[in-house]
């Protein structure tokens, strides 16, 4: 590969996904290295004064400063949109980061956003307490219910946002018919991919306008660094998104960026494989629990839905158990998996949604996003896959189930 080939969008359009994955984005310096550099810089300097002022005022390529431009990000923004389908992509320091920026850059006061019941806790977060706070009116759908989006539409609607699988009851949004709805009337799309990732759904295909993503998930996977990123239209990218965040800076790290570059290099065999194991976990649990929200179960009621718009359902999926004194009995008698709140790494993670990641959502509102005292939320990882039900097994019983 020559050194701008892995930017060169006429050749790596061409590669298929697992090609671009390794591939995509790469720009190699003059001393020829195979990894990506890890450009470790704040800023840039220029030969002279008239360079400076050129690339400030658009006229020369070349970086400025990196809360704008880095060569190690820039890859991995490439990287990610060429997996995407995206014209162009901005990382962000975090998943949450992309999440607020990619709403904020486009919401004003007076607007009016339709957002999806069941989400991340700091996500209706956002839809139920900041955007309010500057005038942006809100309202809250059954995501799983296109009429609902098309029912919720003002004259001043400008954004309809939601997640699927939605985190953490998996419910499933059906892209094409959200997205037609949205498209008709000029709303635009941001829909949360971070269950998925473009490895398994790629929403853009439905007719999204915009993906958000939490790359500290499985585009790390292993549970190393956080990172965002917003995909989408070169217009969005350039004229909508950049102003907000070169101006408001949450900017992701280089050294982040290039943990993300690696992992995305095994994405594609890791989420297949731990979807794999999930789905041998889940089979074991059926019967086993009062109930199971596996997608790609045959007894998840969106099953079908889920099947047509996923390769795979990915290592998430969550399960309910007696009420939070059953659920915490449980998790205290884990040996081999991890009680953590975090999803997407390589390591089998357990959580109560109820007391952890949606502790900050009101009781009322936990209860109307199907976030019960008995739900537990399970990230499957690498490990063999008997080991875990294995594990599994002996906390149930201890549990008493």
């Amino acid at each position: 590969m020559k050194r701008k080939t892995g930017q060169d969008r006429s050749i790596t359009q061409n590669w298929r996904p697992a090609t671009r994955a390794i591939r995509g984005g790469t720009a190699r310096s003059e001393y020829g290295e195979t990894s990506e550099a890890l450009f470790l810089t704040s800023g840039y300097c220029y030969d002279k004064a008239g360079d400076a002022a050129a690339r400030f005022a658009g006229e020369q390529e070349g970086m400025t400063y990196s809360r704008l431009q880095n060569p190690t990000v820039q890859m991995l923004e490439e990287r990610i949109a060429l997996l995407e389908g995206a014209e162009a992509c901005r990382t962000m320091a975090t998943g949450m980061a992309a999440m607020t920026a990619s709403l904020l850059c486009q919401l004003q006061t007076g607007d009016h956003l339709v957002g999806g019941r069941a989400a991340f806790g700091s996500c209706r977060w956002l839809t139920d307490t900041l955007l309010p706070k500057f005038g942006i009116a809100t309202t809250i759908v059954d995501a799983r219910d296109p009429q609902a989006f098309l029912d919720a539409v003002r004259p001043e609607t400008k954004v309809f946002f939601f997640e699927t699988p939605a985190n953490p009851t998996m419910d499933i949004a059906d892209l094409k018919a959200i997205c037609d709805i949205a498209r008709e009337r000029g709303i635009t799309t941001v829909v949360d991919n971070a269950f998925a990732t473009p490895a398994l759904q790629r929403p853009m295909e439905f007719g999204a306008d915009v993906t958000a993503y939490s790359a500290t998930k499985m585009m790390d996977g292993q549970g190393r660094v956080l990172a965002g990123a917003v995909c989408g239209t070169e217009d969005f990218i350039t004229n909508t998104l950049l102003p907000f965040t070169r101006n408001t800076g949450p900017t992701l790290s280089p050294f982040n960026a290039w943990v993300v570059l690696k992992g995305l290099e095994t994405l594609d065999l890791r989420i297949h494989r731990q979807s794999e194991n999930a789905m041998k976990v889940g089979e074991f649990l059926e019967g086993r629990v009062p109930r199971v929200l596996h997608p790609f179960l045959p007894s998840h009621p969106q099953h079908e839905l889920a099947k047509r718009q996923m390769d795979a359902c990915g290592p998430i999926f969550a399960f309910e158990v007696e009420g939070r004194e059953q659920a915490h009995a449980l998790l205290d008698a884990l040996e081999l998996v991890d009680i953590s709140n975090n999803i997407g790494d390589s390591r089998s993670l357990m959580t109560h949604p109820a007391s952890t990641t949606h502790a900050s959502v009101s009781p009322d509102k936990q209860i109307e996003m199907g976030v019960t005292e008995g739900l537990l939320r399970i990230n499957v990882g690498l490990e063999d896959a008997q080991d875990v039900i294995d594990d599994l097994d002996q906390a149930l019983r201890q549990a008493g189930l």
